[in-house]
């Protein structure tokens, strides 16, 4: 093991709150969105996408969303235009785009 038996710990229990749908969300990568991410209190999903580093730009983003490729939480995304509050950043928030990429969303 190339970072020792702790860091193989902390990517199994990641691996199992990602793909298996249980375990802690801890080891996750994370982003945080500052205040100026915030458009009016609100944020929409393609620029979650963009800040997250999820897709490169807003067109890629689009097309995520509009092939079904994005959920937030468990739930499809499927509307470019679904916005999200900054107050739901305040409790877990999970975004995942196609099967392996995935981010745990917080407030800065």
């Amino acid at each position: 093991l190339v970072h020792g038996e702790e860091e193989a710990q902390k990517a199994k229990e990641a691996s199992a709150a990602l793909f298996a749908g249980n375990g802690n969300h801890e080891n996750m990568p994370t982003t945080a969105l500052a205040d100026e991410d915030f458009a009016d209190g609100n944020i929409d999903i393609m620029s979650i996408l963009v800040k997250t580093g999820m897709t490169a730009s807003r067109s890629e983003a689009r097309r995520a969303v509009e092939q079904g490729g994005v959920t937030v939480n468990g739930e499809k995304v499927t509307d470019i235009k679904t916005t999200y509050e900054k107050a739901v950043f305040a409790d877990e928030f999970v975004i995942k785009k196609g099967k392996k990429s995935f981010q745990k969303i917080t407030l800065a």
